[in-house]
């Protein structure tokens, strides 16, 4: 198999949206996809007669999705029938006390109030506006630039405007900075919880992540055929803009020659020759040598801390006690013992919190039949590759999962024929190289943001798109990866082609 244009290795969101960027440029693409299917981490499983979605299940930042279905003549509208959500997250503690958060700030400052009192509905504003500034301040230089520095990223804050940096708190921890921010235990622990969309700790996260708060406030989706519908929305896009996929196509080698890709080579031996590679994996597969020797060199060597991994429970089950939203979220009762388990322990958590996606609630959508489906999920150390976890682990995992749940009030009542078991031994079969981590690395510290791998690497021709590299784990930021991939492929190609008569006016042509 020869390749004229750009081989892209994945097609996972990052890999899809980089492909279908590259078509829109009239690029030549050929994707090779180890699975049957498009879509990563992205994926649907079978419990049952039931079909459920497995992996991402929040849509934010609808805009990215927005502009790329429309530059390639499509719609996202038609295309998932994305409904928004009244109701973000539903939040339970053991207490027994209960928090709806809303797309509607001042209804959210409302119960926000009725829940912890009126200070805190002030609070929550005042937060909100921070999270705001922090947002503005960071899109443009940091979440689509192709692989931004530390100096570059300060340079360009303060030139848009010189209190910038004071917006975005680099050097304050997540809880650090949720301690000045809420007087309310609880409020502390929900909002901390948004550093596990990163798979970190918000006791070592930077205040920075806070604005994922902002990111779900300016809306969250759900998608009618799933998030799973995203994905064969783009496969169906690239196909018709005459990108071609090869399935059960797995990667073993990306050769190179005189320090510049010169193609790859598939696990049964077939050669796909190309000056242009696109990675959508983990940059961990890079740098242990899961994709040849070669391409070894492409990344320096890190010693980043992993992101952490999860152990998922995919239910079609009946449910009692409390009343679900689509998004819900079930809180230990000491957050931070659970990290320390998670992270200084490496193992699974005593008593864990607890997020279930009830994927048949939504809005104007009438009570569900039973049995309902449900994802429920908690964090795990990612040690899938390394220390495998046993069957009594996992085993004494769902019962401390389930048993949290009937404390906050929710009673389920699963079928061992109703039900699939993803581990961190699991993901990291399914993602080599992570050990089941899903988030690539962990960010722990300020410089994280920018110790991820951005579009280019050092070998010529390579480039990378997916959650492990820049601008970081997440849907919406591994389409932004593919874009940018995709954007530094094009711009090397236009530097290094040869020069062409470009035509001016009055009608001469100069070489």
């Amino acid at each position: 198999m020869t390749a004229t244009g750009t081989v892209v290795i994945g097609a996972g969101v990052g890999g899809l949206v980089a492909a279908l960027e590259l078509a829109l440029a009239g690029e030549a693409v050929t994707v090779l996809e180890a699975d049957d299917r498009v879509g990563g981490k992205l994926r649907q499983i079978t419990v049952g007669p039931h079909s459920l979605d497995s992996g991402p299940t929040v849509f934010t930042m609808r805009w990215v999705f927005d502009a790329l279905f429309a530059a390639a003549g499509s719609s996202l509208e038609e295309a998932v029938q994305p409904r928004a959500l009244e109701v973000l997250a539903r939040h339970y503690w053991p207490d027994g006390s209960r928090l709806d958060l809303h797309a509607d700030s001042e209804r959210s400052a409302e119960a926000i109030g009725d829940f912890a009192g009126a200070a805190a509905a002030r609070q929550f504003l005042r937060f909100c506006e921070q999270t705001r500034r922090m947002y503005t301040t960071l899109e443009e230089p940091f979440l689509r630039s192709p692989q931004p520095s530390t100096a570059g990223l300060s340079l360009r804050v303060l030139r848009r405007s010189p209190a910038g940096l004071l917006h975005i708190h680099p050097f304050r921890s997540m809880a650090g900075a949720l301690a000045r921010n809420f007087t309310d235990p609880r409020l502390r622990q929900l909002y901390g919880r948004y550093a596990t969309y990163c798979g970190s700790s918000p006791y070592l996260a930077p205040a920075t992540l806070m604005l994922i708060a902002n990111v779900e406030q300016q809306g969250v989706w759900q998608l009618r055929g799933g998030m799973q519908s995203l994905a064969d929305a783009l496969y169906r896009l690239a196909l018709a803009h005459g990108v071609q996929f090869h399935f059960n196509s797995k990667v073993a080698d990306i050769e190179t020659h005189a320090g510049r890709v010169s193609g790859v080579r598939t696990v049964a031996g077939e050669l796909v020759t190309s000056g242009a590679v696109i990675c959508n994996a983990d940059p961990a597969a890079l740098r242990l040598g899961l994709l040849g020797d070669s391409a070894c060199g492409a990344l320096p060597a890190s010693s980043a801390e992993r992101s952490l991994s999860a152990v998922t429970w995919g239910l079609a089950c009946s449910t009692g006690g409390a009343d679900l939203a689509h998004h819900n979220v079930f809180f230990s009762p000491d957050y931070r013992q659970e990290f320390r388990e998670l992270l200084e322990q490496q193992q699974l958590p005593g008593s864990p919190t607890v997020y279930v996606c009830a994927q048949d609630r939504g809005p104007d959508v009438p009570a569900p039949d039973q049995p309902e489906r449900l994802l429920c999920l908690v964090n795990a150390p990612a040690r899938g590759d390394s220390r495998p976890f046993t069957d009594e682990e996992i085993a004494a995992c769902a019962t401390r999962t389930f048993q949290i749940l009937a404390r906050c009030g929710l009673n389920l009542k699963p079928e061992p024929a109703q039900q699939t078991v993803t581990t961190p031994n699991d993901f990291a079969r399914r993602f080599p190289g992570t050990g089941g981590a899903l988030y690539g690395q962990a960010s722990h510290s300020w410089r994280s943001s920018f110790s991820r791998p951005g579009s280019r690497t050092q070998i010529t021709g390579l480039y990378l798109a997916g959650g492990g590299t820049h601008p970081g784990p997440g849907v919406p930021m591994a389409a932004l990866s593919g874009k940018l991939a995709a954007q530094s492929r094009l711009a090397d190609r236009a530097s290094t082609a040869p020069c062409q008569p470009t035509a001016i006016a009055g009608g001469i042509s100069t070489p």
